[in-house]
């Protein structure tokens, strides 16, 4: 990692966790998930959240990340956590022995939307790079740390001036699973102005 472990914080840390140079390992609790409101009816505000705090308007955030999910939902990737209204996150959640969802959700103002494409369930590693420019934000993935491709682009109301970002795991349904983060480096926008 390439900065201090010192400026990472936890919002709900799980009860087991380990931080290293080189790597973070986040084992999920059962019933922890985030979502707000829309369409399911229930709202949820409890996974673990392990971030860093900013005010530069400009940069890229990369982590990749291995999971032995098992559950249905299971899951971990980025996430840029401001409060229980207003957040974004990127993730596999796994769905069943054949397939997984890899999306994104993003919260604004207390609605959550979510979009996802299926990938095969075997994959059990994927790379995220979260991009600012003011308070607009993409998300990419990779299955290499090499070639990124997007995932989306969106804003959010309240993500202007200090953030906060970082990585999360969650297991909503019954279950638990170890979460490894590693690579984490932080950089220049890697996201391009439209011209």
């Amino acid at each position: 990692m390439d900065f201090p472990l010192s400026s990472l914080c936890w919002t709900r840390a799980p009860k087991v966790y380990s931080i290293c140079p080189d790597e973070i390992r986040i084992t999920t609790e059962p019933g922890t998930d985030l979502w707000q409101r829309t369409y399911y009816g229930f709202q949820n505000d409890n996974a673990p959240v392990l971030q860093m705090t900013t005010e530069e308007a400009y940069f890229s955030f990369t982590v990749r990340t291995d999971f032995a999910t098992k559950r249905r939902f299971d899951q971990c990737g980025i996430v840029l956590y401001l409060d229980s209204d207003n957040w974004l996150k990127a993730s596999i959640e796994y769905e069943n022995d054949r397939f997984q969802r890899l999306g994104s959700v993003v919260t604004n103002l207390g609605y959550s939307d979510w979009a996802t494409t299926d990938i095969p369930a075997q994959i059990k590693s994927m790379w995220y790079r979260l991009s600012r420019r003011g308070s607009d934000y993409c998300v990419e993935y990779s299955y290499d740390g090499q070639r990124f491709q997007q995932m989306r682009i969106c804003h959010l109301h309240k993500g202007a001036g200090q953030i906060r970002f970082g990585v999360y795991a969650c297991s909503p349904e019954a279950s638990c699973f170890e979460a490894v983060f590693s690579r984490m480096e932080l950089s220049e926008c890697r996201w391009p102005a439209h011209v």
